[in-house]
Order: C-alpha cells, then structure tokens, then sequence
C-alpha cells in the first residue's frame, strides 16, 4: 500500500510538471482593487498555487491530526494503567499456601 501511495504521488508530480512545463508563457496577474503584476511567466503562477494549496491542505488537516495524536496518546496511557492493575491482580500473596485458602477435596 506505501508503495502504491509513493506511486501515485510521482505520478501526480510529473502531470504537474509536464503541464506547467508547457505552460510558460508570460501573464498578467490581477489582484483586488485594481492591483496587476505583468509579464509573470504561468509556470511561476500554477508552483505558487499549486504549493499555496498544499500548505491550505495540511492547514485544514492538521487539528484532525493533533486530535488523534492525543487520542492515541489517552488510549496508550491507558492501557499501561489497565496492564500495570492486571499484573499487580494476577500476582497471589506470597504469605499464604494454596492449600490453606481452599484445602484439597478427599479422592
């Protein structure tokens, strides 16, 4: 599966650059209230998009993340507390002898 997933992300890596490669030509950018940058080639424009969107992604993933980064950390500390009480139950005083507890039935 790691390696289909590696596979997929060349893939999608190389469309992304074959196209940008063809496309470098020079544009204008216009921005809000009347603000334009020209001659700036598109090959330029679609790598700052296309990293602009990357970085919104992770932005949008990460309290998904965080969250169950905590929620793995809870669940780990709880089973250490459930394991560390089932050691300390299934270990039988030393004190006493088993036949004095429940004495052997007669054959």
């Amino acid at each position: 599966m790691r390696y289909l997933v590696w596979i997929l992300r060349l893939v999608v890596f190389v469309v992304v650059l074959m196209f940008a490669l063809k496309n470098t030509g020079p544009v204008d950018i216009r921005f809000f209230a009347d603000h334009v940058i020209t001659g700036v080639p598109l090959i330029v424009v679609m790598l700052v998009v296309f990293v602009l969107g990357a970085v919104f992604g992770l932005l949008l993933a990460a309290p998904a993340i965080m969250r169950k980064r905590r929620e793995a950390a809870r669940l780990r500390r709880d089973l250490a507390k459930l394991e560390s009480k089932s050691v300390q139950v299934s270990v039988p005083p030393a004190s006493t002898a088993p036949e004095t507890v429940a004495p052997l039935a007669p054959l």
